[in-house]
């Protein structure tokens, strides 16, 4: 070198080298920067659109909210104190909701979603409605009739228009209006049934406002122009402290939506772990780019090191090639992540019923940088540290005999710290870091194993006996041959198809139990708000009209748990499975006898007569998830009543019959008076059918007009649709990895292509024909991939047992079909990548070839 080169500091010589043999050609870097700007742009876009939705959360939290503050009653009005005391904080407004079914005259109904509010409202925000009028004026009553506004799809669901009327429980109700817009949707959760938005009067001369009935009283609250979050805590302070035993649940502008807000957190992570599973598929590209960019650099590289550069310099200078590389797929994927909630934003408004404004998001755009370049270094750094060490004439020989000495232990540790940043990083900024830990141990457990599958199938190629067939021999060599490409193979195909099995379990398995399995063993009916005075004629008038079904009533409540284990409920630190408990009101029982579809497990049942303390019986899967046990006391919040038990035993619960069950049941004397309501289900044996199960509800709806039916068909139906928008939304995430496998699986053949070329001259010179040289590539690429593909079917058969089985609770029953299709489409894109790699090469004429050897 130059006394001016010398000069010249190493890192900038380092450097100016890199960017000269950028300058000279990235040939082979295609699927690197792909798969880098592909993981990133996951990464980015869907960090960019979910933090877009919490900011519209939090930005729109009054208008959701309805107010600055929600105090929300089940089973029960707000008192007079109570109401005082909101009075006194700010404007209120009173809505009530509750189901209840809507009848035609000539004896249609359905199940509706009933809203019912007074004069004040809404506090924030405007009802829009086709035609545009005053709700005032759309609710208000004429004569006899109460005015209302629907939604579509009651109108298309009764078949009627505007000005028609229907019947709901005593009142006769004039649909004035669609309902086009309802400022505070949001806020009230998901329903069964189209929204009927009603008055208070209407709500109250319809007679379903009984003692005990299944109604939710929400008073919202606008406090004065001006109130901060200070005010705002300061009014739940009070309430809390004045007000200990209301049980009412308390929400506040900060946090109008949890439920929609957690789900928007963890729906992200699972698409942030897509995209990270992506970025580490994609790291296979990396490394395989490295190390065929470096067997093609060989000249170079010798050239360089006797000139007198160091194994350092050389390491140096590649190794900032590659990060300058993976800065360009960065960089793509920054701007494609950047650019998608704006593209986004216009599809998503229509489809998701959110506030959202798209926006730069430098937080979430700052991650992806950090999470595509962590991946790339992790990568790169080794194949990249085994130049260092290598001589001269090593690399003229790597033709014939490769180097497979590990690199210096400075690069393996730099690589073992790269990956662990990544892996801190994907833990860190997780939204439940229970599931991103999960994340990180099963991802290495697939690298570790596919990495074993490739060396058991090398191992298992090189002891088998050598076949008569040239074919088969020349196959079985290719497979434990020195750089073969099994290793890339196994890895890329057994990840993509290990993803695809999982999806398709899921789906098949989600589709089963909502489509297919539940319906058969399910009840055909739910009956609510059955008053006590009326449960012996309702028995009685269901068995004279159904005498083949089965009929179970049971009493209920709804409370609230503030507490358990001596813990408040809020502070309990429950499993991610068991955190919907304490989460608003739940269904509560109490009986002498064990439920139906409950086993005690734990502990002894209360007798018919026990008179004692009251009693709880938990369940245990549930228990578990809270921390709590046998004698713990569990304290729950009943009409504005605190109820304290003790646990006394735990059960079991089939949940997936659909039947009648809770999570807690109390002895019978826990809630002596108290003004229960009774639900029941209705079983036809084998399933009612439609005709049958139409006239009844007909019938129940005439003699019991208080009663609400849901038909558990059309219930499931519902739970379908949504099932399959979900399905569909995780398809279409984990298309990002299969589309990464996929580059990569095309990126290691086509970096194979140099040896095949090699291989098929010096074969064709012997005498190999092309067919036969055909036939031994496919045999090849045939072999390895069903080792593969019986991997990956396996591996992704077990992912969905657990995840089906532990997280979604539910049965797994393997589904054949949907795991060996993916199979074979694997197979097939391994021997069409395969193929067209040695079509190309097997075109090549020998002598050219041969006078560069």
């Amino acid at each position: 070198m130059t006394d001016a080169a010398l000069a010249v500091p190493a890192r900038a010589l380092a450097l100016r080298l890199a960017w000269r043999e950028m300058r000279g050609g990235v040939r082979g870097f295609g699927v690197f920067i792909a798969c880098i700007a592909l993981g990133v742009a996951a990464i980015a876009g869907v960090g960019s659109l979910a933090q877009g939705l919490v900011d519209g959360l939090a930005r729109e939290g009054r208008a959701i909210l309805g107010g600055d503050l929600a105090f929300t009653l089940i089973q029960r009005e707000a008192t007079a104190d109570e109401r005082a005391f909101l009075a006194a904080a700010g404007d209120v407004s009173v809505a009530a909701t509750m189901r209840a079914m809507a009848r035609t005259a000539d004896g249609r109904a359905t199940l509706v979603e009933v809203k019912a509010v007074d004069a004040a409202y809404p506090l924030i925000g405007a009802v829009a409605a086709d035609p545009a009028a005053p709700l005032a004026d759309l609710l208000a009553q004429h004569g006899e009739d109460f005015g209302a506004v629907a939604d579509p799809a009651l109108f298309a669901r009764l078949d009627l228009e505007p000005g028609a009327r229907i019947t709901v429980g005593n009142a006769a109700i004039e649909l004035r209006a669609a309902l086009v817009a309802e400022p505070d949707k949001l806020a009230g959760g998901i329903g069964f049934g189209p929204r009927l938005l009603v008055s208070e009067q209407a709500l109250r001369a319809s007679g379903l406002l009984q003692p005990g009935s299944l109604v939710r009283w929400h008073y919202r609250v606008r406090l004065p122009p001006g109130a901060g979050e200070d005010a705002v805590a300061q009014v739940t302070a009070a309430a809390a402290s004045r007000l200990p035993d209301a049980g009412w649940d308390i929400r506040t502008r900060s946090n109008a939506t949890p439920q929609i807000e957690r789900n928007v957190g963890r729906f992200s992570q699972y698409l942030t772990l897509v995209g990270l599973t992506a970025l580490l598929v994609g790291g296979v590209g990396v490394a395989n780019s490295a190390k065929h960019y470096l067997d093609r650099k060989r000249d170079v590289i010798a050239t360089m090191k006797s000139l007198g550069a160091t194994g350092t310099r050389v390491f140096a200078v590649y190794f900032m090639e590659i990060m300058m590389l993976a800065g360009v797929g960065v960089v793509i994927g920054l701007a494609v992540g950047a650019a998608l909630p704006f593209a986004l934003a216009g599809l998503l408004r229509p489809l998701v019923p959110l506030p959202f404004a798209p926006a730069l998001h430098p937080g979430e755009l700052g991650a992806a940088l950090a999470y595509g370049l962590l991946t790339a270094a992790a990568f790169a750094l080794w194949p990249l540290g085994r130049a260092h060490d290598v001589p001269v004439s090593a690399l003229f020989r790597d033709e014939i005999t490769p180097d497979r000495r590990l690199p210096r232990a400075r690069y393996m540790v730099a690589a073992v710290l790269a990956a662990l940043a990544l892996t801190a990083l994907a833990v860190v900024a997780a939204h439940d870091r229970r599931i991103a830990v999960i994340f990180v141990v099963a991802a290495a457990a697939v690298f570790v194993t596919l990495r074993l599958v490739a060396v058991v199938l090398m191992a298992v190629a090189r002891r088998a006996p050598r076949p008569h067939s040239t074919m088969w021999r020349l196959a079985i060599a290719n497979i434990h041959r020195p750089g073969a490409l099994t290793p890339t193979v196994v890895l890329s195909l057994g990840l993509g198809l290990a993803l695809l099995v999982t999806v398709l379990e899921i789906d098949a398995n989600l589709r089963r139990e909502f489509t297919a399995a539940l319906p058969e063993k399910a009840p055909s009916f739910y009956f609510l708000d059955i008053q006590a005075a009326e449960a012996g004629r309702f028995d009685g008038f269901l068995r004279a009209q159904a005498p083949r079904a089965s009929l179970e009533r049971v009493p209920m409540l709804r409370g609230r748990m503030v507490a358990a284990g001596g813990r408040r409920a809020e502070d309990i630190k429950a499993r991610p499975d068991a955190q919907w408990v304490l989460h608003s009101d739940r269904g509560i029982t109490f009986t002498s006898e064990v439920p139906k579809g409950s086993r005690v497990v734990e502990g002894a049942w209360w007798g018919p007569d026990y008179a004692g303390p009251p009693l709880l019986s938990f369940e245990k899967k549930l228990a578990e998830g809270l921390g709590l046990k046998l004698g713990d006391d569990v304290t729950v919040n009943v009409l504005g009543r605190n109820i304290t038990a003790r646990i006394a035993n735990m059960r079991t619960v089939d949940w997936e019959s659909l039947g009648i069950n809770f999570v807690m049941v109390f002895s019978p004397n826990a809630f002596a008076g108290a003004p229960a309501i009774d639900i029941a289900t209705l079983t036809y044996p084998g399933g009612g059918g439609v005709a049958e199960e139409t006239a009844l509800l007909k019938a129940v709806g005439k003699a019991f007009p208080s009663v609400t039916a849901v038909r558990v068909k059309d219930a499931l139906d519902a739970v379908g649709a949504i099932v399959s928008n979900l399905v569909l939304a995780i398809r279409a995430a984990s298309s990002v990895t299969l589309v990464a496998a996929v580059l990569v699986l095309g990126g290691a053949l086509a970096a194979g292509h140099r040896h095949r070329v090699y291989d098929a001259v010096v074969l064709k010179t012997l005498g190999a024909t092309r067919r036969r040289l055909i036939g031994a590539y496919a045999l090849e690429y045939l072999l390895i991939g069903l080792a593969t593909v019986l991997f990956g079917v396996a591996a992704g058969s077990l992912a969905a047992w657990r995840v089906v089985a532990d997280v979604m609770t539910l049965r797994f029953a393997w589904e054949g079909g949907p795991a060996i299709a993916a199979a074979l489409v694997a197979l097939a894109v391994t021997l069409v990548f395969g193929l067209i790699g040695t079509f190309a090469a097997l075109g090549r004429k020998p002598a050219a070839v041969l006078r560069n050897l």
